[in-house]
């Protein structure tokens, strides 16, 4: 899984047009298309697995995705531009269960036009939220560049120490013995508070 997504929160940012709202919600069936098509236009930077279409469709309840309202203009029959209001997915990411202890974020990705605005950010908070009130206790994540979620509070570890991961997927993956990505993980009974700030964010917050 490739994180090219933001800067993080506190980073400075280019100067540029400004970026249309987005908002985040729980994806619905509906939406495995745009899903599918989100992922597989990113599979060339070579760092997300494929899904599949089906796949997509029975765990759309799983991920969040971020919408972006654009607003187009049209003209009538009466030559009267009208604005109409255009909803795209230029965001998602999934809570994986791999045990009742353990979830897994997953097809992390934001679409070119929607980076460096936090997107990413925004979206594994989120789901580090929801691992929260799901009683997760740990959430962990496997990428090729790892500076991004070690920003938000999440530690670099040997992948032996994930072994419902292994159990789950590595044992299955050609790759196995010669993996190139990180294991990261986040315990969530440990971690801060959400605070959205540049103090290593974290993902939880303590229980009671």
């Amino acid at each position: 899984m490739r994180v090219v997504v933001d800067n993080g929160p506190g980073k400075r940012r280019r100067s540029g047009p400004a970026k249309p709202a987005t908002t985040l919600r729980v994806a619905i069936a509906g939406d495995a298309p745009a899903l599918h098509a989100l992922i597989a236009a990113h599979l060339e930077e070579g760092r997300l697995l494929p899904r599949s279409l089906g796949e997509l469709a029975d765990h759309a309840h799983r991920f969040v995705v971020a919408i972006q309202s654009d607003k187009s203009v049209a003209q009538s029959d009466t030559s009267v531009a009208q604005s109409d209001q255009v909803d795209r997915i230029v965001g998602c990411a999934e809570l994986a269960p791999l045990s009742k202890a353990v979830a897994e974020i997953r097809s992390l990705v934001v679409s070119h036009d929607a980076r460096q605005s936090g997107l990413g950010h925004r979206m594994v908070e989120e789901l580090g939220r929801r691992a929260r009130r799901e009683g997760f206790a740990r959430l962990c994540a496997f990428a090729h560049d790892a500076r991004f979620f070690v920003r938000m509070g999440f530690a670099i570890v040997p992948h032996t120490w994930v072994p419902e991961k292994i159990a789950h997927d590595c044992h299955a993956c050609p790759l196995f013995r010669n993996c190139g990505q990180y294991a990261i993980v986040l315990d969530l009974e440990r971690a801060h508070a959400l605070t959205g700030t540049s103090q290593g964010a974290a993902v939880g917050s303590h229980r009671g």
